[in-house]
């Protein structure tokens, strides 16, 4: 996936989960935030970011904050809607469907995809990761019970018949793995258990994170 214009920035606070301040060519700019997590570790006060430009002048923010720069491992792309489309866009080009809660198997309110190769039907859930530490990623950065309920279905659904994967989308370089983490949320270790035992596949989806764009590069089995 692309963007379709990038500015560079230095963090400067972040008010709430929505907007953050950003230095712009030497002016304080509000800046909508593209992920709704804390991402304390990555948003520091001086740290370089990057922006997307948009499009829309009837828009309140000029910017959108996609990216941000972490000491000692580089770039990494923070923009939450980044994995499904990356996915959409690559893994599952011309064959997946995203789908929604209201026509989804397993009910969740969270987008999937889905498609279907001779009688057998896939499903796959994408979770985009950002967190890093001691090369290792981990998901989630906080609390999330809808990301251990969407485990618990896809269990149900592979023993329904579908086969069914969730998908990390690591979302920088240099990280090739994801583990659960459980010192934030033990309940989604058990879960990630409970749905392997059940025959869902455990993807990572290795990524080349550009100045403009998000691309993967290499796909793991966990």
């Amino acid at each position: 996936m692309k963007y379709r214009e990038i500015a560079d920035g230095i963090f400067v606070d972040r008010p709430n989960r929505f907007i953050a301040h950003v230095e712009v060519n030497g002016a304080v700019e509000t800046v909508h935030v593209k992920n709704t997590g804390r991402c304390k570790e990555l948003l520091l006060p001086g740290t370089a970011v990057r922006l997307e430009v948009s499009d829309n002048p009837k828009r309140k923010t000029k910017y959108d904050l996609v990216a941000v720069h972490k000491q000692g491992l580089g770039w990494v792309n923070m923009d939450s809607q980044a994995p499904n489309k990356v996915v959409g866009g690559v893994v599952c080009k011309n064959r997946a469907t995203t789908i929604s809660g209201r026509n989804s198997p397993m009910g969740s309110p969270a987008s999937t995809f889905i498609w279907k190769k001779g009688e057998q039907k896939y499903l796959m859930e994408v979770k985009g990761c950002t967190l890093e530490v001691d090369g290792i990623g981990y998901f989630p950065d906080a609390p999330t019970e809808r990301g251990v309920k969407h485990l618990h279905e896809l269990a149900q659904a592979q023993q329904a018949g579908y086969r069914c994967a969730v998908a990390f989308v690591i979302q920088m370089e240099g990280i090739t793995e994801v583990r659960p983490n459980v010192s934030t949320q033990p309940e989604f270790g058990t879960a990630l258990a409970e749905a392997k035992a059940a025959g869902v596949q455990v993807l990572f989806l290795l990524c080349h994170v550009g100045r403009d764009s998000l691309e993967i590069v290499e796909q793991r089995e966990g």
